[in-house]
């Protein structure tokens, strides 16, 4: 083990933030942060011009804020860019061609389908003896090994022989003179001082390439640890074409960044015992690259929602009412700013956050407050107003017109209600809840109708009556 750790988180500033990328970042920050002076490097990998976008790069930054990644620490070093050290990267090609073990190629792709037969085999060596100097359009290759094999010993998948006669001699920088990722990826690895590499298992494949170019440099390769895939409920690796993967949409959605820190670390690892909610300074300690599973990591939706709705009941009430307010104000909320009253919605906060588990799902819980009339859902009132709903509207508002209006005197009218027609009280409840509150669904009754006042409840009650009537 090296005396200081130093990992790398290397994202490339080209879209969303991954939630995969995200729990890479996750464990390359636990292992950093169990080492007193140990380091995680941000490196932006923005060497694809086309693609790259520098708000992409703030993102990144904002959305490792979010699961506990802090540039402020005093372990985070970076961020660093790729793109600033081409220099250094196309020298290093050029020391691996002077001190031969690399040669230049002028083979095109139609040249070595012609000898070899086939569009899938990979490069034949054609050019390794013909002794070729640098010319535009010639690409640089890196001479492989004739014999051996190349050994990745890695944490998570154990070691993996690689039959250097299986490595074709692949290239290392284009017809341009640019470095390629493989090749810029270990310089810039060894430049950085890298000594754990804790990236997803697609690297894999590139990892003993990565290996032979730091061992001709002259360098100890890292500590390889490939990560578990993440997979969807059909057991298909998570894509952004199919799946929801942005971390950004989940803390759009209402999602809680502690949960997703807390959920994200626990795909792939588990510290052994049945506990799964926890904080993550202490998932942080807990945390061991050897104990990570080589075995895909399901991305459970389902599982997510439930964590996070534990999360939002364990937050103080003032932080609820905080963490909602996105939600309550436009261009989020369905009704006018105007309508919005805070002193209505502190008044059933602590009845939604039991209820809730994304934040998002606020404004059906207490839209009906602030809107003039019910919202209107048509399954809801197709469920509710069945024969008898009209009675029960009528009798219910005349009771709550004579009485009290407090939750326990509404549900006293409501239950005598309910026994002049011969029904119990959920039956009762159905019709004159979507009255008031447009939902069969939602917040208790009672406390809901006390908090929205006698004038605007005893209205869509006249109203739904009107609305039975006419139908």
């Amino acid at each position: 083990m090296p005396d200081t750790i130093r990992v790398r988180f290397a994202p490339s500033p080209t879209g969303m933030f991954h939630v995969g990328g995200a729990r890479s970042a996750l464990f390359n920050w636990a292992v950093a942060r169990q080492q007193a002076d140990g380091k995680f490097v941000l490196r932006i990998e923005d060497t694809d011009e086309a693609r790259n976008r520098p708000e992409w790069v703030s993102g990144i930054l904002s959305a490792l804020s979010a699961i506990h990644i802090n540039e402020s620490d005093p372990a985070f070093e970076g961020p660093y860019f790729q793109s600033h050290n081409t220099a250094g990267q196309r020298e290093a090609t050029i020391r691996l061609y002077r001190e031969g073990k690399a040669y230049y190629c002028d083979c095109t792709r139609e040249e070595l389908v012609k000898r070899t037969g086939s569009q899938h085999l990979g490069y034949d060596g054609f050019c390794r003896d013909r002794g070729l100097e640098y010319e535009e359009g010639r690409a640089l290759r890196f001479r492989t090994p004739d014999t051996g094999v190349t050994v990745v010993a890695d944490v998570v998948r154990g070691a993996t022989e690689f039959p250097n006669n299986a490595i074709e001699d692949f290239v290392i920088a284009r017809g341009n003179g640019n470095p390629v990722f493989v090749l810029a990826n270990a310089v810039d690895d060894i430049r950085e001082g890298i000594t754990h590499v804790i990236r997803g298992e697609e690297h894999l494949s590139n990892t003993p390439k990565q290996q032979l170019l730091w061992e001709a440099f002259g360098a100890e390769p890292p500590v390889w640890a490939h990560l578990p895939v993440i997979v969807n409920e059909k057991r298909q690796k998570l894509s952004k074409r199919r799946d929801k993967v942005a971390l950004e949409d989940y803390l759009a959605e209402g999602y809680l960044p502690d949960t997703l820190t807390n959920y994200l670390m626990l795909l792939g690892w588990g510290p052994g015992d049945d506990v799964e909610i926890r904080p993550y300074a202490e998932l942080e300690k807990l945390f061991r690259l050897e104990d990570v599973n080589k075995s895909s990591a399901f991305f459970d939706v389902k599982k997510l929602a439930a964590f996070n709705g534990e999360y939002i009941r364990a937050l103080p009430l003032e932080g609820f009412i905080r963490a909602c307010h996105r939600w309550l104000e436009a261009p989020h909320a369905p009704w006018a700013p105007g309508q919005y009253d805070e002193a209505k919605f502190r008044a059933v906060a602590e009845l939604a956050q039991t209820r809730i588990a994304v934040l998002s799902e606020i404004t059906k819980y207490v839209d009906w407050l602030f809107l003039d009339g019910a919202p209107h859902d048509e399954a809801s009132w197709a469920k509710a107003m069945k024969a008898g709903a009209r009675d029960i509207l009528v009798s219910t508002g005349t009771r709550w017109a004579a009485g009290e209006w407090t939750a326990e005197a509404l549900k006293e009218g409501l239950e005598a209600a309910a026994a002049e027609h011969g029904l119990k009280l959920g039956k009762a409840q159905a019709p004159v809840r979507v009255a008031v509150t447009g939902r069969t669904v939602g917040l208790p009754l009672f406390e809901s109708v006390e908090v929205l006042g006698r004038e605007q409840t005893l209205d869509r009650i006249d109203t739904a009556v009107g609305k039975l009537g006419a139908e």
